[in-house]
């Protein structure tokens, strides 16, 4: 398997901009978890060539809001309905069980061509994660789309705050 995924995209980079700021300005302290990976083939310049998935990851991303421990994951889609099969159930039980532990888990959700992320509550996710497929862009909840045009930064806190205020 060719380790793609490994580069990162835009929609990671801007995530990891806003909680170097929110680290900055002590709003918040949220990491980064790296997929563990093993190397099988390098080139002749040490970079990784090859690699398989050492384990199951749980989420992308962990850490703490004003005292909530927060887990997200973020995801990609080109159409306008996101597959709920990109969520793995191993991710899907890992935020239920960190809720049961009362912490906040979610899905950024971006739409490449509609230029638009989705802060997806695990709350929404529950609710059709045993009779949905998708995620069509014209159901979404309009308090928790992201407008992304132009932006180099993600406004992850309000949607915290507005599943919160929910809940």
């Amino acid at each position: 398997m060719k380790v793609r995924g490994l580069r990162g995209s835009l929609f990671e980079e801007i995530i990891n901009m806003t909680i170097a700021e929110y680290r900055q300005k002590k709003l918040a302290l949220i990491q980064k978890i790296p997929t563990p990976i093993v190397p099988t083939k390098m080139d002749k310049e040490g970079h990784i060539t090859l690699a398989y998935f050492d384990k199951k990851s749980t989420v992308d991303y962990i850490g703490v809001v004003q005292e909530i421990p927060v887990c997200f994951d973020a995801k990609e889609c080109k159409d306008k309905k996101f597959p709920l099969k990109n969520i793995h159930k191993h991710q899907y039980e890992f935020m239920k069980d960190f809720e049961n532990q009362g912490g906040i888990a979610f899905v950024l959700i971006y739409f490449n061509n509609e230029m638009i992320a989705y802060y997806l509550t695990f709350n929404e996710l529950n609710k059709i994660w045993d009779n949905k497929n998708s995620i069509k862009i014209d159901d979404l909840n309009k308090d928790f789309i992201i407008d992304m045009k132009g932006k180099i930064k993600i406004d992850i806190l309000s949607k915290i705050q507005k599943d919160i205020d929910k809940r």
